[in-house]
């Protein structure tokens, strides 16, 4: 059975979660608008893939007798300036996820849940993937001096399965 301390903190990630799935999705719309497609294809599955992370987090505390909850997602922003600021923005926010998901851990250190532990490890190395990866785009980002390497850089992203 999961502690209603940790099912609490698990059901705020889930809020976060969603929330990020919105904020990627918003990008990904004002990319779409701007004529970068592939840009904004990357962020619909990054969207996506946040909303399955919600999905997770709701089924582990199922599966621990616990009880999921939906909570309020507060709006998005819906403006953003250049690529780069996207994407920077973007990087910025999974490093706070990280944040969140290890202080997830730290709750289930401190009530001594040893299979919540693990459970949440696999969410702080998926997170590990996720900012690395915003990095790089970001890295690669700053190389594209004009709009012809800005392009080649949304067919790349465009790829993304």
């Amino acid at each position: 059975m999961i502690s209603e301390k940790l099912q609490n903190a698990i059901n705020e990630q889930i809020t976060a979660e969603m929330w990020s799935s919105n904020l990627y999705l918003s990008m990904s719309f004002y990319l779409k608008s701007q004529g970068f497609d592939g840009f904004a294809h990357w962020l619909k599955l990054q969207s996506q893939e946040e909303l399955q992370h919600a999905y997770d987090l709701a089924d582990y505390i199922a599966k621990r007798g616990g009880v999921a909850k939906v909570d309020k997602v507060d709006v998005v922003p819906q403006g953003w300036g250049s690529i780069l600021e996207v994407f920077e923005h973007v990087y910025n926010h999974e490093c706070h996820v990280s944040e969140l998901i290890d202080n997830l851990v730290n709750v289930a250190s401190e009530v001594k849940d040893k299979a919540s532990q693990d459970f949440l490890w696999g969410y702080v190395r998926e997170q590990v993937e996720e900012e690395a990866t915003a990095q790089s785009i970001v890295d690669k980002l700053k190389h594209c001096t004009d709009q012809a390497s800005l392009l080649y850089m949304d067919d790349k992203l465009g790829a993304r399965q």
